[in-house]
């Protein structure tokens, strides 16, 4: 783990925690703005039912395959890459759909909205790298101080 002047890095989600269960990002990290943690379930696991009184949370996968099942009854799958957003109220729980492998996730959790597209480029930096845009980059303009 390492922390400077205005950041911290992690170089694995495994270096916060071991075994099954949450790895605490948020509180390792110090992320102040929002929760975040990561989730390693057992093969074949199945979480209890929760919910939220405040926080809406999105689910992403990292690793494995995770169905994600509703108070409704409806169920989704998810595999590597796939996301969840959850309203808070809404019951929900996770199971691990594979028999023998871990899966991974990362799940974010806030409350009072989205602050707005706020990202800025330090004066006489370019939004790519000396590569210029990757093939299908989106080539919209980004913000400035006088925006």
């Amino acid at each position: 783990m390492v922390h400077g002047d205005g950041y911290a890095v992690a170089s694995e989600l495994d270096a916060l925690g071991e075994g099954y269960g949450f790895r605490k990002v948020r509180r390792e990290l110090g992320v102040t703005a929002f929760g975040v943690n990561g989730l390693v379930l057992p093969p074949s696991y199945e979480t209890g039912s929760h919910f939220h009184d405040q926080q809406e949370e999105l689910y992403f996968v990292h690793r494995g395959r995770v169905a994600i099942e509703f108070g409704d009854g409806s169920s989704h799958e998810l595999g590597p890459g796939g996301l969840a957003r959850v309203d808070a109220a809404t019951v929900r729980k996770l199971r691990n759909r594979s028999d023998s492998e871990d899966a991974v996730l990362l799940v974010a959790g806030g409350k009072d909205g989205y602050v707005g597209r706020d990202g800025r480029l330090p004066e006489g930096e370019s939004r790519f790298g000396a590569d210029g845009p990757p093939d299908g980059a989106k080539q919209e303009a980004p913000k400035t101080d006088s925006d």
